[in-house]
């Protein structure tokens, strides 16, 4: 490998750990949405149901995917800002794996150029005359 390409390398490997401490500080996290919404109740008489309307609330809402189905879930106000903190979080987390894997993948080449030269070379050396009759280190 080149110096260049182990700079680079380097460079890669700090960076991935960086993004890698800032994941182990995230906290709870959760997916989904909270919004506040109004509704109307089954009443027959009551007043959501006039002309114009009047609903009842706003009130807090989670909701999310479940196994393949959505779940609503009402929520107090201390109950959502909860959520809405975890579903920032889960955001953020998604973000920091984006650019890991964007990273990986750049690294990958070098990592796998590294590797090759690495067995060439022990290769070599278990080849020379320096070594014969030596025992191998491979295992049978």
């Amino acid at each position: 490998m080149t110096t260049t390409s182990i700079a680079t390398l380097a460079s890669y490997e700090r960076r991935y750990k960086e993004l890698a401490g800032q994941l182990a500080h995230i906290g709870f996290i959760a997916s989904g949405s909270v919004a506040l919404r109004s509704n109307r109740c089954g009443k027959e008489n009551c007043a959501c149901k006039g002309d114009p309307p009047r609903l009842h609330g706003p009130y807090w809402h989670f909701t999310a995917k479940v196994d393949g189905k959505t779940v609503n879930k009402r929520l107090t106000e201390s109950e959502a800002h909860l959520y809405q903190e975890w579903i920032a979080n889960d955001r953020q987390a998604r973000e920091l794996l984006a650019e890991m894997r964007e990273l990986a993948a750049q690294a990958a080449p070098l990592i796998l150029a590294q590797e090759l030269s690495t067995a060439a070379e022990f290769d070599a050396r278990e080849r020379s005359p320096e070594t014969a009759g030596r025992p191998s280190r491979h295992r049978s």
